[in-house]
């Protein structure tokens, strides 16, 4: 008879757990993204996409996300030898994303070479990159969007412009002079008013003439400095004009250290591989950018764009979260079958599916958008469309990347796995550049300011109308209700109005450019008053099978 020692060391073989997810392609696994690139004008760029996502997939790419986020950003305020140098160490995997993210262009590639369907072509890579991580993708944000605020000041534009817009990363802490390419920050809150920057203290003093393009010194504070190590921020500051917008470098133009100086880290529950700050201005040099008194007109583009790059952050964690529970069903056996192929499972992953669609197809549509400002009705559909998509798809998140959590069940909350950097991600966007109260209140303020922005809303809607009764019916309810309240009770009922402005549009665009399965399915879910609010409440008409069959 065999000694039982000699089987100790074999207690068990690891069975029914579902391969890591890598190594694939992710823009050829994405239906959806493929046929949007096609629809909204980026056709031209589909072969480089396609190699972009397929380098997103590496196995090595996405580990680049786990070490970057494993190791937290450091600040060293002083040197060794007592000087200030208000210095951020991040780790290597940090740079060589920001590295990736520059050269591909995702930081100012619309700028650089603007032509058809640059915008849809850039939001799909960055659509991408930002599914392996998403922290650093603050200062890719903050730098292309800080292109159209610079436009209002010529001369400075044609000093920064062409670095910033540049394919060249270099995270060293040096003069921009010396320099290839520039990376561009923001810092506009403060303790007592956040997102009323109105309230602002900081106090701006012209250093000789005062003006457009003029030099001023900055003393005060800002509450929220996220990315310090960028080159140069668009600051708000009150001068005796009122609140206006100044580009503040890091360093002085002499070569000296700009006081801009950092006096710490957020401890933040997400978005860790990003360093956030609070920072003082002790005389910092800042230029006078666009009109004094009008700094928030100024800076006012720069919040756009980099609310529109929410969505597609929003959407993008949606994507891999969506990917990351089907791939793990379908691996994963439980109760004598696999998870993939019972049928309340089913219900669940082709309503996470569902949404992540819905997102993505509203976020491209906001891409052809931006692509044609110069059409009327394009520029009034990205000025109201972009509130009520920002609001929407980044508090629809959360909740979305927790049911994917659960869908792999303990694993899922292990940092081995993507899903709790996703889960502690999922409220970022929601709560930067402007709370969910802020989009319903740029809502209001948008069509009270330009009337005609409702008119291209409901134009935008008209497209799909006859296509289906379900929401004709949920359109007319919403003008309804619209025409029926009176304005000076907008503001209360701003969310309400704001869910089914979201979803009406969402509806809209999938009927039009979406498989039958996911339109059917969409208008059943989320435009009936009789499903439920969690997720994995389709009605039995829903054909799961090829809305999952689609996702992945």
């Amino acid at each position: 008879m065999s000694h039982p020692d000699r089987f100790f060391a074999q207690t068990h073989q690891v069975e029914n757990q579902p391969p890591a997810l890598e190594n694939y392609n992710l823009y050829a696994a994405d239906q959806a993204l493929q046929d949007a690139v096609q629809r909204e004008g980026a056709a031209w760029a589909a072969q480089d996409i396609t190699r972009f996502g397929a380098e997103c997939g590496r196995a090595d790419r996405i580990a680049l996300g786990f070490a970057a986020n494993a190791n937290k950003p450091q600040l060293v305020t002083h040197d060794r030898f007592g000087q200030r140098v208000d210095q951020i160490d991040f780790h290597p995997s940090y740079h060589q994303l920001m590295d990736i993210a520059i050269t591909e262009g995702l930081h100012a590639s619309p700028w650089a070479e603007p032509k058809a369907g640059a915008h849809v072509a850039r939001a799909a890579k960055y659509y991408l990159h930002t599914q392996v991580e998403a922290a650093h993708g603050c200062p890719i944000t903050m730098t292309f969007a800080a292109i159209p605020a610079l436009q209002h000041q010529p001369e400075l534009f044609a000093q920064f412009a062409p670095k910033i817009m540049a394919s060249s990363y270099d995270p060293r802490n040096v003069p921009d002079s010396m320099k290839h390419g520039l990376t561009i920050g923001m810092a506009m809150t403060e303790k007592q008013g956040g997102s009323d920057v109105r309230s602002n203290s900081t106090r701006a003093y012209p250093i000789g003439h005062d003006g457009l393009g003029q030099a001023y010194e900055l003393v005060g504070h800002k509450w929220f400095v996220s990315a310090p190590m960028c080159d140069a921020f668009l600051v708000l500051a009150q001068t005796d004009a009122g609140l206006s917008c100044f580009l503040v470098p890091r360093w002085r133009p002499d070569g000296s250290k700009n006081p801009l100086q950092i006096q710490q880290l957020k401890n933040k529950m997400g978005n860790v591989a990003n360093a956030s700050s609070e920072c003082e201005l002790r005389g910092a040099l800042g230029w006078l950018v666009g009109e004094e008194g009008r700094g928030v007109r100024t800076i006012i583009e720069m919040v756009a764009m980099t609310r529109y790059d929410c969505m597609i952050g929003s959407s993008s964690g949606m994507r891999q979260a969506t990917v990351q529970a089907i791939h793990h069903a379908r691996h994963r056996h439980a109760f004598g079958a696999k998870l993939a192929d019972q049928p309340l499972m089913q219900n669940l992953l082709a309503d996470l599916a569902l949404e992540s669609e819905a997102a993505l197809t509203l976020t491209m549509r906001m891409a052809r958008a931006m692509d044609q400002q110069d059409q009327e009705h394009e520029r009034l559909l990205a000025r109201i469309a972009t509130p009520i998509g920002k609001y929407w798809i980044c508090k629809r998140t959360p909740q979305h990347a927790y049911e994917a959590m659960e869908v792999i069940g303990g694993m899922g909350v292990m940092e081995t796995t993507i899903m709790p950097r996703l889960f502690r991600e999922s409220p970022v966007n929601a709560i930067w550049e402007g709370s969910g109260n802020v989009q319903c209140l740029d809502i209001i303020r948008a069509v009270a300011k330009e009337p005609r922005v409702l008119e291209a809303y409901f134009a935008e809607l008209q497209r799909a109308a006859g296509t289906d009764a379900r929401f004709d019916r949920f359109v007319q309810q919403l003008k309804a209700q619209l025409q029926q309240t009176p304005q000076s009770d907008w503001q209360y009922h701003a969310r309400a109005f704001a869910d089914q402005m979201a979803l009406a549009l969402q509806a809209a665009l999938l009927l039009q450019f979406a498989p039958h399965p996911v339109a059917d399915a969409f208008c059943a879910a989320r435009l009936q008053a009789t499903t439920c609010a969690n997720y994995g409440c389709l009605p039995n008409s829903i054909d799961t099978h090829a809305i999952l069959a689609r996702a992945l």
